[in-house]
């Protein structure tokens, strides 16, 4: 075997050590090198049983990496883009929401750290954190009641 003829089960346990990846994020990168049927799909299942493909620890994973700079709607979307069970998806961005303003404050502190001067800064402010993925009316409760510098 070639160094470019590397198995399933080695491409997969290389794209692993980066960082955590569910089955389906597997699957989707590696069906390309599969040569005959069935046979990604019993490299992903040995994966599985040794532990090395968790859904679990993909999903703490990305909460823990992301949960800090954006908001609960944009961390749901990247969970379901990696194919996790909604269930615990929705689990996870439940315990979200519930420090949804708090880390909207953070984010908005880092990045502007004082009250918008006029209309269009308001906008600009509003907008960032929307982007992030915050609720729209914690944005509102944390653009509109920064604290004053006065």
């Amino acid at each position: 075997m070639g160094f470019d003829q590397i198995s399933l089960k080695g491409r997969a346990l290389r794209l692993l050590a980066g960082r955590e990846h569910s089955r389906a994020e597997l699957q989707r990168k590696l069906s390309a090198h599969e040569t005959e049927p069935g046979e990604l799909a019993k490299a992903l299942d040995e994966l599985a049983a040794k532990g090395f493909i968790d859904e679990q620890r993909v999903l703490e994973s990305v909460v823990h990496r992301r949960a800090g700079r954006l908001g609960a709607a944009r961390v749901r979307q990247e969970l379901q883009a990696k194919g996790l069970d909604p269930q615990a998806v929705a689990v996870a961005v439940a315990g979200l929401q519930v420090s949804e303003e708090a880390r909207a404050r953070e984010v908005w502190r880092k990045r502007f750290g004082s009250p918008p001067s006029d209309a269009a800064e308001h906008g600009k402010q509003m907008r960032f954190l929307l982007t992030r993925g915050f609720q729209a009316e914690v944005v509102r409760r944390v653009v509109r009641g920064a604290p004053e510098d006065d």
